[in-house]
């Protein structure tokens, strides 16, 4: 008998211990104190074409940058001087060609583009200076003269043709009164094929006025009016004042 007994308590010890044991719990060790490390991972962006991106904001500088111009040229144009300006609009305007070959009075070339950033009251003196030429180029010193505190904005040029002769004296008148004008030659074909009379008169009988681009823009009546001229003068350099400003 007591070996059944034995015999079936060893047996019931042998099932107990056959069976998986449930593991004991472990305890896991906190990590020390210090910075804790967060895993990155990539967030997924919008599909986006980059060279389209690109050029959308190419044209929206472009848009910034060109707004005060078209605001200016629209007022001028639209709003204040069609139909009112004293002198003939030229429209569209004439760009100063790069290729002009441009001199001093001693013969060094000048690059057309060293006359952009002012705007620019024109005299050509096609023929000799005679008593009709002095008394431009007297309006034209004038006339700037006349603008009171925008007069820095603007500069005297005077383009006298190739086969065209100044006498000492009358360079001296052009470079010693007041703020001096600016005096080049040029080739005539060079300048008639950028600025132009009106039918039936000469390029002498004008003053022409160049904006700070190198556009040509206005040409006064033969023989004008100065007081006329400044109110055209005056109306322009309101409508431009926000972005043009004195100097090159």
């Amino acid at each position: 008998m007591r070996d059944e007994r034995n015999d079936g308590h060893g047996g019931h010890d042998g099932g107990t211990h056959g069976q998986d044991a449930a593991p004991a719990p472990v305890d896991t060790p906190l990590p020390p104190d210090g910075p804790v490390t967060l895993a990155v991972h990539s967030v997924p962006m919008p599909d986006l074409d980059p060279p389209k991106r690109s050029r959308w904001t190419l044209w929206l500088v472009l848009l910034v940058c060109a707004a005060p111009v078209v605001a200016s040229y629209f007022s001028f144009y639209v709003l204040d001087l069609r139909g009112r300006a004293y002198g003939d609009l030229i429209q569209p305007t004439r760009d100063l060609p790069p290729s002009l070959a441009l001199t001093d009075l001693k013969g060094a070339p000048v690059a057309a583009a060293s006359l952009h950033g002012q705007w620019l009251l024109t005299y050509v003196p096609d023929r000799a200076c005679d008593e009709g030429c002095e008394r431009m180029l007297f309006m034209q010193r004038q006339l700037r003269e006349m603008l009171g505190k925008d007069r820095d904005r603007l500069d005297k040029l005077v383009l006298v043709p190739d086969d065209v002769a100044l006498t000492p004296a009358q360079i001296d008148a052009l470079t010693a009164h007041g703020a001096p004008a600016t005096v080049l030659r040029a080739p005539r074909a060079g300048i008639e094929a950028w600025l132009m009379a009106a039918p039936g008169h000469r390029m002498g009988e004008h003053l022409f006025l160049v904006d700070p681009m190198g556009r040509w823009m206005l040409r006064t009546p033969a023989t004008p009016e100065p007081s006329a001229v400044k109110k055209d003068l005056e109306r322009l350099m309101r409508a431009n004042a926000g972005w043009d400003q004195p100097g090159r």
